[in-house]
C-alpha cells in the first residue's frame, strides 16, 4: 500500500477554507478529515441543533435530505445530511441531548 499524502486530502481542506473564507460568521464546528474518507469533509455539532441548522440553512441543504436518529439508548438525537461543496463530500452532524433524558432522567 503506498503512504498517502496531504495532496490525497486536499478537496476537504480546500472545502474548509472556502467554508471559512465565505461563512466566517456561522458557529464553529468539530472538523474532520480522515484518509480513510479522503474526500470528505466533517463538520460536527455538539449540545444543540442550532448551529446545524445555520450551516444547513446557509449552504442550502434542503430539510428533507437530513436523517434523524438517537444513540446513547435514546439520550443522544442525532441530525445527519450530506452534499457536494467545493470538490468534497460534505457532512453536517448535529448531537443534542434528548429532552427526556436531560439531567440523566429517563
Amino acid at each position: 500500500m503506498t503512504a498517502q499524502t496531504m495532496n490525497d486530502i486536499a478537496a476537504p481542506l480546500a472545502a474548509l477554507r472556502l467554508l471559512a473564507a465565505d461563512f466566517p460568521a456561522l458557529p464553529a464546528a468539530t472538523v474532520g478529515v480522515s484518509t480513510i474518507f479522503p474526500d470528505q469533509l466533517d463538520l460536527s455539532f455538539h449540545d444543540d441543533f442550532a448551529a446545524f441548522e445555520a450551516w444547513r440553512s446557509a449552504l442550502g441543504i434542503l430539510p428533507d435530505t437530513v436523517t434523524y436518529d438517537e444513540q446513547s439508548g435514546g439520550r443522544t438525537r442525532v441530525l445527519t445530511t450530506s452534499a457536494d461543496y467545493a470538490g468534497a463530500r460534505l457532512r453536517l452532524i448535529g448531537y443534542s441531548a434528548h429532552p427526556d433524558h436531560i439531567g440523566g432522567a429517563p
